[in-house]
């Protein structure tokens, strides 16, 4: 550990939100992963701003969580800062039909505030397991709906340490992509805008989307989610079915019976066996239909 710079670091956060060599398996959804050098867990736009112009004076790496559910992270871990906007920046308010959340809010949290209140259209995003920041970055969807559809605004600090409020077109929000991946902006809050709606009805839609959920995927497993983006025309859940791959294991990896664009841990796994299944799934979805499968899934650190 280098002592200058925690101590640099815990003069910006709370000691206690400042953790040395911590395993990251408790922090992704694939529940595998090694240690960072350093986990802190900021509570308010200063402390993000003055630890990246920290990392910057002394050029240490760093990377920004949520809750982890689309990171997968190397079994020797992470040479740097990992900065986690989840818990401690996480609060939503609702005013009329907008809802504003922070960062670190979870989806299912902002959608029921919505539900709470009456307002339809974030439904389609109830059930994703990622948090309001992700989700932005991303431009995340299901089901039909993306955030595109009801984001209206965006404050983002930029690489520079700048402030800034982006509206929706000037987001460039296209298929799990955004200005904010392209410019390596990070997202603190988003405003969303919704439509009065019936309580019964928008219950009665949140709870039809789990059972297809509970039902066609294998959320009994450890995982990140759908593992691959969907190559134009395809499904590639589909192509990797049609190769042959459903049930394919690398270890303790292995492409889910249930749902073939799932990667699961199946409980013995290491981030090294899931990035090997990934790399072999490509290379045979290439052979055998000339598509290249891109993994949706951030990979980081070392392997």
């Amino acid at each position: 550990m280098n002592f200058e710079f925690y101590n640099r670091l815990i003069q910006i956060i709370d000691e206690p939100r400042v953790l040395c060599a911590e395993p990251m398996n408790k922090h992704t959804t694939f529940r595998v992963g090694g240690p960072a050098d350093y986990f802190v867990m900021p509570k308010t736009i200063e402390e993000v701003q003055q630890v990246i112009s920290l990392c910057k004076e002394k050029e240490m790496p760093y990377y920004v969580l949520g809750n982890g559910s689309n990171l997968l992270v190397g079994d020797m871990g992470y040479r740097g800062v990992i900065i986690q906007i989840y818990k401690e920046m996480s609060s939503i308010q609702v005013r009329g039909t907008t809802i504003k959340a922070q960062a670190g809010a979870l989806l299912s949290k902002v959608g029921s505030a919505a539900l709470e209140a009456g307002l339809a259209g974030f439904e389609f995003a109830s059930g994703i397991p990622g948090t309001v920041g992700g989700a932005v970055v991303m431009n995340a969807g299901a089901y039909g709906g993306e955030m595109k559809d009801i984001l209206t605004c965006a404050t983002v600090i930029t690489q520079e340490g700048e402030v800034l409020t982006l509206y929706k077109g000037e987001l460039e929000l296209g298929y799990r992509t955004s200005v904010i991946a392209k410019k390596d902006y990070i997202v603190l809050e988003a405003e969303y805008q919704l439509q009065l709606g019936d309580k019964k009805a928008i219950r009665a839609r949140m709870d039809e989307l789990k059972v297809q959920r509970v039902t066609k995927q294998p959320l009994e497993y450890p995982s990140a989610g759908s593992t691959f983006k969907r190559p134009e025309g395809y499904f590639a859940g589909k192509l990797i079915q049609d190769a042959g791959l459903r049930g394919f294991q690398v270890g303790g990896a292995q492409v889910s019976e249930k749902h073939c664009g799932f990667v699961i841990n199946t409980g013995t796994a290491t981030a090294a066996d899931v990035k090997e299944l990934i790399r072999q799934v490509s290379d045979k979805v290439m052979q055998e239909f000339g598509v290249r499968l891109e993994p949706e899934v951030k990979i980081l650190g070392e392997f």
